[in-house]
């Protein structure tokens, strides 16, 4: 009796996977907000926000300090770094506003990426005004991607602070449709 080997098979794994998108990532946040991504769009935005970070100046070995809640952005921001073999740097969400000063200081970050805010125990949590205080008065992080997740107003320091659709819209625009290399 014959056998079958590995490789025969591999065509028409691929060719289910074509037909049938399965979901790499479902997010739920707490106020009962479900999100999924399929492996194709997990890409595609790892893809936009690597050409992003690096129409924002970042390049291989550089540091991106990232200070997100558990959403997907964080997911697509650990990729797009690995794309461009950068160093995802995380500041975790808990910290106060000298812990996060001293560690941005001690990273040497090019770039940050935060959110305006986040959901605590049914509650909104700002997150960008403890960034801009930890960054006040220090010229160390010259740009702040920020992913728009409350709706409600966000202080902004103009030049510096850019919002995170904004640029992967900008990216995939400026692609022409083409993936990111």
């Amino acid at each position: 009796m014959p056998r079958t080997s590995r490789t025969e098979e591999l065509p028409t794994l691929a060719a289910a996977a074509r037909q049938a998108p399965r979901v790499a990532l479902r997010w739920i946040s707490e106020p009962d907000c479900e999100e999924e991504l399929t492996h194709a769009e997990l890409l595609d935005q790892a893809s936009r926000a690597a050409a992003a970070l690096t129409r924002l100046g970042v390049r291989a070995g550089d540091r991106v300090a990232v200070h997100l809640p558990l959403i997907p952005e964080s997911v697509i921001a650990t990729l797009a770094c690995g794309r461009l073999d950068a160093v995802r740097s995380t500041l975790p969400i808990g910290l106060r506003v000298h812990e996060l000063r001293d560690r941005l200081a001690e990273m040497d970050a090019k770039l940050l990426i935060t959110a305006d805010g986040n959901w605590r125990r049914e509650e909104p949590q700002p997150l960008k005004p403890l960034i801009d205080r930890a960054l006040a008065g220090s010229g160390r992080i010259p740009k702040v991607l920020v992913v728009h997740r409350l709706a409600r107003p966000v202080s902004w320091t103009p030049g510096r602070d850019l919002w995170w659709h904004e640029q992967l819209a900008a990216a995939a625009d400026s692609s022409s449709g083409q993936p990111y290399a």
